[in-house]
């Protein structure tokens, strides 16, 4: 369930209050007064069987009592009460309600199964939950104050929504000082039902709401919340905190991967895959909210600082490159400018330090010359009070300055009395305004991280630089073998064919039973030689001795037998299966580098890069992403971590393959979707130099898949089950399939062929082309809501490669009951058949998916679309909104 019956829970028109008290200082009188005392219009019922009348309000005394079945039930009696009291309110009509009390799943087994009750109480009558044990919900606009906090909330635009009570009272206290308002407060306590998923699906589609406020402490149903997220994130700013950052006890693991990948940067990574701005505390949580409502956007990272101040410019340069910040670098005629405008004493460098005497005129003629600078992307403006300048003359000019430029400025003026009337100017003029220099770094980046974020969802995939092909069978055999014998460990050997069988170069390896036969195969091999112990009790061998390096064949024999007596001295009971040989990869400008997965248990598989190396814990450069991934999502994971400047190329040492060292990322993460018994897996290292990657040393853990196939994923995959060929009455085939994120130029192409009254019917619009934001929005969908099928063959027009011929989609509603179809054909295809066989397609589709309804709006004058649609079996209804217009409907 998700945002079903939601609206009766946000916008009632009657809500019965169950607990209702006239107890000082109780819950039920605290959350009696704020009901009451809200401006709420509909009739609110008190519940209590001892109480005649609770806020001079005639009371009930019971459900069965109430003259009008409310939408919202608030509830606040004893947790035992509860499951009797919502079967009650199920069967009278109520859709939605709030559980305030506490004494549920927190308590344990007893207190699960009392909210596992409540929740089979409510599901026959599709009646939403909000807690248990929760503050409460309150949305000032419609006067619902349903909780039991101190102080009303102010009416604003801003939803909050956050799992502790305790943390709402003390954001709203904060944020009622300030004079920031909300449109929604929601404590989600237990979330035994509603939760962020159902929450973000419901806010995003709310057009009172300009921002989301999320407080995470935890999240259920990983993919549902991505989803939902990531949905959401395209239409409004989501900011959230997320408690625990640090972890005093971190989780156990037997890889690297395993120990590198903490929770907290596993919630990171997925934050940020979803679009959403992550902070630390409750003023950076507003501030971030502010900045980002004042429209203020950015195209990169460098920043110019213009100061009247040279100590202030130096603190913010340092929050700045402190934050993962650039200071722009002046151009060569921005500098001449400066000089011809400023006293010889500036800086001649940025910070741009204009003296602490700048008067206005001074601001203005160098913040113009900022201004024409395209190496800028924004400019930080900063002025400390001095008894020889005017800070109010200074922001008048600052004002006058920017005026007609888009170029983006965000300022900061110091002080209290001297900056406050300099303060209220730059808020009237829409000029994002700090106290302090830190403040003002901390929002800039704010603005690089959000459009960074913003970029990964909106951005089109490069084109994988080669169509690698894998050898499944080949590592299915592997992984069924280990898995048959209970080994939860593949070995070094195994691992690296596996990896082979994804594309994935590794270091050639022979396994050897004895000494004897390691010095055979070393000669054989010729070269230098690395000996390994094999023994899949063993799981990090060079701690025990289990490693040699650079050993000629000769040595090979005295070596192990060295080995084997190290490793029975360090670990006695390990099972020596013999020893891997390998030749030693002689690649001296290569960098060491770890490519891993960890299994997370919310998440589910997490894909780790880093620096590599015998040192990768203490080193710690790594970063995190969800799969599946693509060119961009891996180059962007890649770039970071530290090691990715080196990779570049520095001094005589060549820059690395970065496509290739991404294009493994893509490998490792189609392997862990191939593959849901792969519970961890470590390359390390991965070689990288000019020449491209080379795997050294690998290791894959196994296990029974929890869960089926790629269910495990946080964000469903490219669904290649749903490729197939078809063949129209002409007998030309296409193939069909899924929409990809690279399909975007091929789209494009597909709409340069497409007549304008054609796209007129599509779009309701006149239009010649797609912009880019619209083509990525219906190349780049969420496969868990969407589909969108192509059409493809070779291209007809003499080029090489395929074109797409035409598309159609379906865009169901969060409860997965409703879809919106879409269709469009070239124009030359129309008439042959093609559009017959797409909506075919989609409408298999929608019932395997259990969709009951297919519906779309078609204009009047498009016959053909609605002949189609006659022919599918739709049912046609007249709009009610607009005669030009036609629904049509198919339902399963």
């Amino acid at each position: 369930m998700t945002i079903r019956n939601l609206d009766r829970l946000f916008k009632p028109s009657s809500i019965a209050l169950i607990g209702a008290s006239k107890c000082p200082q109780s819950i039920g009188q605290v959350v009696a007064r704020n009901l009451f005392n809200a401006g709420f219009q509909g009739p609110i019922m008190p519940v209590n069987p001892r109480e005649k009348a609770i806020e001079g309000v005639l009371a009930y005394g019971s459900v069965a009592d109430l003259p009008v079945t409310p939408d919202l039930a608030v509830i606040a009696t004893p947790p035992d009460t509860i499951p009797g009291l919502i079967a009650e309110l199920g069967q009278r009509g109520t859709k939605a309600a709030v559980v305030i009390s506490a004494g549920f799943a927190e308590l344990g087994a007893e207190g699960r199964a009392l909210q596992q009750a409540v929740l089979d109480a409510a599901k026959p009558h599709l009646l939403r939950v909000v807690g248990p044990n929760c503050l409460g919900v309150m949305v000032p606009g419609c006067g619902l104050n349903a909780g039991f906090a101190h102080v009303a909330p102010i009416k604003g635009d801003i939803a909050l929504v956050a799992q502790s009570g305790a943390v709402v009272t003390s954001i709203l206290d904060w944020a009622t000082a300030r004079g920031i308002g909300f449109s929604h407060l929601v404590s989600l306590g237990g979330m035994a039902d509603v939760d962020f998923g159902d929450m973000l699906d419901y806010l995003a589609q709310d057009g009172n709401v300009r921002a989301i406020l999320l407080y995470v402490e935890a999240i259920t149903h990983a993919r549902k919340f991505m989803s939902a997220a990531r949905a959401a994130a395209r239409s409004k700013p989501v900011i959230v905190i997320k408690a625990g950052r640090t972890e005093e006890a971190a989780k156990a693991a037997s890889s690297h991967t395993g120990a590198l990948a903490g929770a907290d940067d596993v919630y990171d990574a997925a934050f940020r895959r979803a679009g959403m701005l992550r902070v630390g505390e409750l003023d950076e949580l507003f501030d971030a909210v502010e900045t980002l409502a004042t429209g203020v956007k950015i195209d990169g990272d460098r920043l110019a600082i213009l100061t009247n101040g040279g100590g202030i410019g130096v603190l913010a340069t340092d929050a700045l490159i402190g934050a993962g910040g650039r200071l722009a670098q002046l151009a060569p005629e921005t500098v001449a400018k400066l000089n011809g405008v400023l006293p010889a004493t500036w800086s001649h460098g940025n910070p741009v330090d204009i003296i602490g005497d700048a008067p206005g005129q001074r601001y203005a003629d160098a913040l113009s010359a900022l201004l024409e600078d395209r190496g800028i992307d924004a400019i930080l403006v900063l002025n400390c009070p001095t008894a020889v300048a005017d800070s109010l003359d200074a922001a008048d000019a600052v004002v006058a300055a920017i005026k007609g430029s888009k170029r983006p400025v965000l300022t900061s003026w110091l002080g209290e009395t001297a900056a406050a009337e300099a303060r209220r100017l730059f808020a009237r003029n829409r000029i994002p305004d700090y106290h302090t220099p830190n403040q003002a770094v901390r929002a800039f980046m704010h603005l690089v991280r959000y459009r960074r974020n913003q970029e990964l969802l909106m951005e089109t995939p490069a084109s994988v630089p080669e169509q690698f092909e894998v050898d499944t069978p080949a590592a299915r055999a592997i992984v069924e073998a280990a898995m048959a014998e209970n080994r939860a460990w593949l070995s070094e050997y195994e691992a690296k064919e596996v990896l082979r069988a994804y594309g994935i170069p590794a270091v050639q390896t022979v396994i050897a039973a004895t000494p004897a036969e390691a010095e055979r195969a070393a000669k054989r091999m010729g070269g230098r030689i690395a000996l390994k112990i094999l023994s899949q009790d063993i799981t990090h061998k060079s701690d025990l001795g289990g490693v040699a390096l650079n050993l000629s064949p000769d040595q090979v024999w005295a070596e192990a037998d060295a080995m084997l007596e190290r490793i029975r001295s360090a670990k006695p009971d390990a099972r020596i299966e013999g020893f891997t040989v390998q030749e030693m990869a002689h690649r001296p400008d290569a960098h060491e580098l770890i490519v891993g997965m960890v299994d997370d248990a919310l998440f589910g598989p997490v894909i780790l890069f880093g620096e590599g190396g015998t040192g990768v814990e203490v080193v710690a450069d790594k970063a995190l992403a969800l799969p599946p991934l693509n060119m961009n999502l891996a180059r962007e994971t890649m770039a970071r971590t530290r090691i990715h400047r080196l990779l570049q190329g520095y001094r005589n040492r060549p820059a690395a393959d970065l496509d290739a060292i991404a294009l493994a990322l893509i490998k490792v993460s189609q392997l862990v979707i191939d593959f849901p018994e792969i519970a961890e897996l470590d390359i390390n290292p991965l070689f990288a130099d000019d020449r491209g990657v080379l795997a050294l040393d690998a290791r894959i853990k196994v296990s029974p898949p929890k869960l089926e196939g790629s269910k495990r994923l946080a964000i469903r995959p490219y669904p290649k089950r749903l490729e197939h060929t078809v063949a129209l009455r002409d007998g030309r085939e296409f193939l069909i399939r899924p929409v990809r994120p690279e399909d975007e130029p091929l789209i494009h192409a597909m709409v340069a062929r497409t007549s304008m009254e054609d796209l007129r019917l599509r779009f309701f619009a006149p239009m010649k082309r797609l912009s880019h934001q619209m083509a990525a929005r219906l190349t780049q969908i969420d496969y868990d809501r969407e589909m969108a099928l192509v059409a493809q063959a070779p291209a007809d027009d003499g080029s090489e490669g395929d074109a797409i011929y035409g598309t159609v989609r379906i865009s169901a509603d969060p409860d997965n009951e409703r879809a919106e179809y879409a269709v469009l054909l070239r124009s030359d295809m129309k008439g042959k058949g093609l559009g017959y066989q797409l909506m075919k397609e989609i409408l298999a589709y929608a019932r395997s998916r259990g969709i009951k309804e297919v519906f779309g709006e078609v204009l009047r004058e498009n016959t053909s679309m609605l002949g189609l649609c006659r022919d599918l079996g739709f049912t046609r209804h007249e709009s009610p909104d607009d005669p030009g217009i036609v629904e049509v409907s198919y339902r399963f």
